[in-house]
């Protein structure tokens, strides 16, 4: 088999930080992958939340064919085009005012961090600011957006990370506003926690939160990284409660499998000035034409009513299938950003339903998460129950 010569070529040369799963994918289509040996898979994790157009969506591979026959990169020194149509589409999108363009959503919520840290420090001319995070939530692996993420599973073996961080309860608008003081520059958190469990941020405890920076002077950072670009059913979570932050950092989606991101401010937190923040890469040609091609897609295939029709959809189906199995502790999550929480780890399902042609992943602990493309129909959802069904009782 192709997939056994190219995993063991892989575990000499690359750096072991993934227990990877033993496939090689070689191609997509739609909403499915193929492997090496030809074998199909419907994905249902969609590269961790990214690839939410699916596979050879047409329009797509045109504008990223047509702009690497023009140009790639010129640095930031510049203008160019795809950066400012993509930026004009993506505040349209948000209602935000600026955008930085990253490489990743982790420098996204660096920039956030450097964000909110340079407006305190612009306001009281201090430089001893703290932000409050929530406990379980995710933002990355570097060693800021480390800091800030709830979880001592990541970070034991990183410290001393950035100091001046205190973690509230999520949904618990008490435990942030114990938590907050002169020297409190910002609060964070995601509207719909992924990694941390599949959460959604109660609406009250989002508007309760705004209203709290509004009275403080302080930032408010939305993570909208994972559950942002249409997969809860708006084009952000933050929406669902009609709550606009500070900051947002956005990726995944955005580039449909791109390596873009980007942290978008208000008039009031673009406090940035040259020489205060950089980036080689972020915002080249090349993934602002994909990333403007994306935000045109998503109005053209009407894909946040694909979203809402078929994550209703998703909802019934996994509310009948915890009803089934005594196992199965919850059912969390909204539009596309699904979990099933069990009593124990899921991760032999998940691995059972690989065998079975269903790409499913985890979160958190115990947590089943269906992040799948948001061109998925009624039909994939179908296809998808009966291999966890057949999985469930393998595993």
């Amino acid at each position: 088999m192709k997939a056994e010569a190219y995993m063991k070529r892989g575990e000499q040369v690359l750096l072991h930080t993934y227990n990877r799963t033993p496939v090689v994918f070689d191609r997509g289509e739609g909403v499915y992958l193929y492997d090496v040996d030809g074998k199909k898979y419907l994905d249902f994790a969609a590269g961790i939340a990214v690839v939410g157009l699916g596979y050879g969506n047409p329009e797509f591979e045109d504008a990223l064919k047509n702009q690497v026959e023009k140009l790639t990169h010129t640095s930031n020194l510049y203008y160019n085009f795809p950066a400012i149509e993509a930026a004009e589409k993506l505040v349209k999108a948000s209602g935000m005012d600026r955008v930085f363009f990253t490489n990743s959503g982790t420098e996204a919520i660096e920039g956030a961090i450097k964000t909110a840290r340079k407006y305190a420090a612009k306001k009281d001319k201090t430089k001893d600011h703290e932000i409050i995070a929530m406990d379980h939530s995710f933002h990355g692996r570097s060693m800021g957006s480390l800091s800030v993420t709830g979880n001592p599973h990541y970070q034991e073996d990183f410290k001393p990370l950035l100091s001046g961080i205190h973690f509230a309860e999520y949904n618990n608008l008490e435990s942030v506003v114990s938590l907050v003081n002169e020297k409190t520059c910002a609060i964070l958190l995601e509207p719909i926690q992924g990694e941390g469990g599949i959460y959604p941020a109660d609406p009250e405890f989002l508007q309760g939160v705004r209203k709290l920076c509004d009275e403080k002077d302080i930032l408010l950072i939305f993570d909208e990284i994972q559950c942002g670009m249409g997969r809860s059913g708006k084009m952000f979570a933050c929406q669902r409660a009609g709550v606009k932050p500070d900051v947002m950092a956005v990726a995944k989606a955005l580039g449909n499998g791109l390596p873009i991101g980007a942290f978008l401010t208000t008039e009031k937190a673009a406090v940035l000035a040259p020489g205060d923040h950089g980036t080689t890469y972020g915002g080249n040609p090349l993934v602002c034409a994909g990333a403007s091609a994306v935000l045109d897609i998503f109005e053209k295939e009407h894909i946040l009513e694909n979203v809402n029709r078929v994550g209703a959809y998703l909802w019934e189906k996994l509310k009948e299938f915890k009803e089934k199995y005594p196992k199965i502790r919850a059912h969390r999550g909204v539009g596309l950003i699904q979990g099933l929480e069990f009593e124990e780890a899921p991760g032999k399902i998940a691995a059972a339903a690989m065998r079975k042609g269903v790409i499913l992943i985890t979160a958190e602990h115990n947590v089943l998460r269906f992040v799948p493309p948001l061109i998925i129909k009624e039909a994939h959802v179908d296809e998808m129950i009966r291999a966890l069904e057949a999985a469930i009782e393998e595993a």
